[in-house]
C-alpha cells in the first residue's frame, strides 16, 4: 500500500437513504417487491453515496452496502437452502447480560435483526445480484472520479454464525459448503476490478456457534475455509475486517487481539481492518510490537468509533495513525473506521450527519499524520 500519504477508507456500511430502507425490509421479510424499481433506486442512492465519499475526501470508497439489509444476512437471497422463516439473532450479548438494567435498555433495539436458517443444501444463485451491485458501483465510481473502490462480502464463517445450520451434519460441513458457494461471489467482485473485503467478525471468537468451541482452533478452522474460498484471488486485491460486535456496550468479555492475531495473520487477504478507536481496543496497537506484521500485509486501523456520536478531533485521529505508523511504517497504514455506520437496516447508533462528520475528521487527521510522518511529500 505504498503511497505518498496515508490513504483513507472505511469499513463498509454507511447511513442508508430513506428511499431504499423500505425496499430492503420488504426484501428481507420475503414480501413481494419490484426488482426493477429496486435497482433503479439503488443506482441513484449509490451514486449519491459514492459522490459524498469523494467530496469528504475518502480515497478508497464503496457502495455503502446500500443494497444490503445487513452485511451478513443479505446472502440469504443469493444462496439456496435457506428457509423464509426468520429468527431473532440478538436475544442477548455475553457482556451485556452481566448488567441486567443496562440490558433492558439496549437489547430491544436489536429485536428487529432477523435471520433465516439453513434447511437444505447450499449453493450460489446470486450471480445477477452481484453483477448488478458491481455495475452500479462502477458507474458511480466513474461519475465521481473515485481513486479506488472496494466491495464487501460476508465470509463463510460469519454466515455460519448468523444463520443457524439445521441441515448439515456438522458445523464444519456447513462452513465448507458456504465457502464453496460464496467463492462465486468473491471471484465476481475481484473480476469486476474491485478490492474484495471479507467481513470476518466470527474470527474474534467472541460468540462461538452452537456445537463449536471458542479459541484459536475455532479461528483456524474458519480461516482455513476462508482461504479455500479466495484461493484464486491475489492477496493484494483483498482485505478483511475483524470486529467484536458493532454496538456500544461493556465489551469486557471481548477476546484480546493478541490471543488470536497469530491465527488471523494466516489469512490470505493483505489488508487487515481492526477496531482501534473504541475504549476496549484502542490500546491494541501494541500487539504489533510483539507480533510482526508480515511484509506483504498492511493495516487499516479504526481511528474513529462507529458506535459513538462523539466526533473525534483530527489531532486524535493523527495521533492514532502515527502510533501505528511508528510500528509498521506509514506506507502500511490506511485510515479506517472501527466498523460500519449502518450495520443493520433499522438499527442506527450514530446519527447520519454525525457519521459523515466523523469521516471528515478522519480525512483531516490522516492529512495531519501524513504531514508529520512525511513532511517532504505530504
Amino acid at each position: 500500500m505504498a503511497a505518498e500519504r496515508i490513504l483513507t477508507t472505511h469499513t463498509g456500511s454507511l447511513p442508508r437513504h430513506a428511499d431504499i430502507v423500505a425496499e430492503l425490509v420488504a426484501q428481507a421479510e420475503g414480501r413481494r417487491f419490484d426488482d426493477e424499481l429496486f435497482s433503479a433506486v439503488l443506482e441513484r442512492v449509490v451514486e449519491r453515496i459514492v459522490a459524498r465519499q469523494v467530496e469528504t475526501g475518502i480515497d478508497i470508497v464503496n457502495d455503502g452496502e446500500a443494497g444490503k439489509v445487513s452485511y451478513a444476512t443479505y446472502v440469504a437471497g443469493r444462496l439456496s437452502g435457506f428457509s423464509s422463516a426468520m429468527k431473532p439473532r440478538f436475544t442477548s450479548f455475553p457482556d451485556v447480560v452481566d448488567f441486567p438494567e443496562y440490558a433492558e435498555r439496549v437489547l430491544p433495539q436489536f429485536e428487529s435483526v432477523l435471520a433465516p436458517v439453513c434447511e437444505g443444501p447450499v449453493s450460489y444463485r446470486g450471480e445477477a445480484a452481484v453483477a448488478r451491485d458491481c455495475r452500479i458501483l462502477q458507474r458511480a465510481v466513474d461519475l465521481a472520479g473515485a481513486k479506488g473502490a472496494f466491495m464487501s462480502a460476508a465470509s463463510p464463517g460469519v454466515i455460519a454464525r448468523f444463520m443457524d445450520n439445521h441441515h448439515y451434519a456438522s458445523h464444519e460441513d456447513y462452513l465448507w459448503a458456504l465457502a464453496d458457494a460464496m467463492k462465486v461471489e468473491y471471484d465476481a467482485i475481484h473480476e469486476a476490478g474491485f478490492i474484495l473485503q471479507l467481513d470476518c467478525p466470527d474470527l474474534t471468537g467472541n460468540r462461538p456457534i452452537h456445537g463449536t468451541k471458542a479459541g484459536t482452533s475455532y479461528v483456524d478452522l474458519h480461516i482455513e475455509a476462508l482461504n479455500h474460498a479466495v484461493r484464486d484471488i491475489p492477496s493484494e486485491r483483498m482485505r478483511m475486517h475483524l470486529c467484536w460486535g458493532n454496538y456500544e456496550g461493556p465489551h469486557h468479555k471481548d477476546t484480546p487481539l493478541r490471543q488470536i492475531i497469530a491465527s488471523v495473520l494466516k489469512a490470505r487477504p493483505a489488508g487487515l481492518s481492526i477496531e482501534a478507536a473504541n475504549p476496549r481496543h484502542a490500546h491494541e496497537w501494541n500487539v504489533f510490537l510483539e507480533t510482526k506484521l508480515p511484509d506483504w500485509k498492511y493495516l487499516i486501523p479504526g481511528v474513529v468509533d462507529s458506535t459513538s456520536n462523539f466526533i473525534e478531533h483530527p489531532e486524535l485521529v493523527a495521533q492514532r495513525l502515527e502510533r501505528f505508523a511508528s510500528v509498521v511504517g506509514p506506507e502500511r497504514v490506511v485510515a479506517g473506521t472501527d466498523c460500519g455506520f449502518g450495520t443493520f437496516t433499522g438499527v442506527s447508533l450514530v446519527d447520519a450527519d454525525i457519521a459523515w462528520a466523523k469521516l471528515g475528521s478522519m480525512v483531516e487527521g490522516a492529512a495531519l499524520a501524513s504531514r508529520a510522518l512525511r513532511p517532504q511529500t505530504a
